[in-house]
């Protein structure tokens, strides 16, 4: 009966965490693991510090064309250079990647600002410490080799660097990420470290700086395209996620093609250059993981393939042309 009815209690509503991660009302919250020393070498992503030194070893044989005379105290400035910048990147990604709520999707290895285990001030610190570095030793080659201008194409460096995926309308999140990539990580490495140790920039460096340039791009597009359901749900538009899956695939394909491509012609002016192919034995199972895997984590592999396959490009490239 109406009057027998007990009034039934309404279901208590559940809490949620930040990005509509459901958690039971009541149940404790467990603070994050505080980062550790390995927490934060992970986040400097040793895995892509090859791709900025394959860039100054292509640089650094190209020099060697024009003077038979390797300029080691510059090379080494060059490389000081590229691998601080890198590692900046890395932790500057990070963080804004972090702040924005972006990595609270990801699938891949965490990050120190994502997964709470570092505050985002100390990463955000530890990112323009690595960007002041490069600057520090940029300085100095440009006091050492007396081409002012440079000062300009390093703080160029470092701001692009920077708005990558920080600020308010960062350009990896615009699909540029491999302009970015390809013109700072191929071309102004390579040949920027050419001409701070012979003051010209011959063919060679731009054609190894292509070479670099796509392979540090096909890192990148075996990276998103492991997030890219993760990006779209972000809302970071970057090239994968506009030309999907497939599309991403193939330009992988073309990239690493045209870089092997690029070595085929240099062996026809220096023979050492074909050796350049070898780098198949490396990019050869990252195409095959690209193409045929299952779950996304394992294009981490194939990122770290890539990576290391274009550090052996790179160094054959500089035997053929120091040989």
């Amino acid at each position: 009966m109406a009057g027998n009815t007990k009034k039934r209690r309404s279901a208590p509503a559940r809490k949620t965490h930040p990005r509509g991660n459901p958690q039971r009302s009541g149940s404790p919250v467990t603070a994050p693991r505080r980062a550790g020393v390995r927490d934060w070498i992970a986040a400097a992503r040793l895995r892509t510090l090859p791709l900025a030194i394959a860039p100054v070893l292509i640089g650094t044989g190209a020099a060697h064309v024009i003077d038979p005379n390797l300029h080691w105290v510059l090379a080494l400035g060059c490389l000081a250079v590229a691998v601080f910048l890198q590692i900046g990147v890395n932790y500057a990604n990070d963080y804004s990647d972090g702040i924005r709520g972006t990595d609270d999707y990801r699938v891949g290895p965490g990050r120190l600002t994502g997964s709470r285990k570092a505050a985002p001030k100390a990463v955000l610190a530890v990112a323009l410490a690595f960007f002041a570095l490069a600057g520090i030793v940029g300085v100095v080659l440009t006091v050492r080799t007396q081409h002012w201008w440079l000062l300009i194409v390093g703080a160029v460096c470092v701001a692009a660097a920077w708005f990558y995926t920080g600020g308010k309308r960062p350009y990896g999140y615009n699909a540029l990420g491999e302009v970015f990539v390809f013109v700072f990580f191929g071309l102004v490495a390579t040949a920027g470290t050419t001409f701070i140790q012979v003051g010209v920039v011959p063919q060679e460096a731009w054609f190894g700086g292509v070479a670099a340039g796509l392979l540090a791009c096909a890192v990148l597009l075996a990276n998103n395209l492991r997030d890219i359901p993760q990006d779209r749900e972000a809302g970071k538009r970057t090239l994968s996620v506009l030309i999907g899956a497939r599309g991403t695939q193939a330009l992988y394909t073309v990239f690493v093609v045209v870089a092997l491509l690029i070595a085929c012609f240099l062996g026809f002016f220096y023979p050492i250059a074909w050796l350049a192919l070898m780098s198949l034995l490396l990019l050869g199972p990252a195409l095959l993981i690209v193409w045929m895997y299952g779950k996304p984590q394992e294009l981490v592999i194939a990122l770290s393939l890539t990576s290391l396959g274009a550090l052996a490009y790179g160094a054959l490239l500089f035997w053929a042309f120091s040989a």
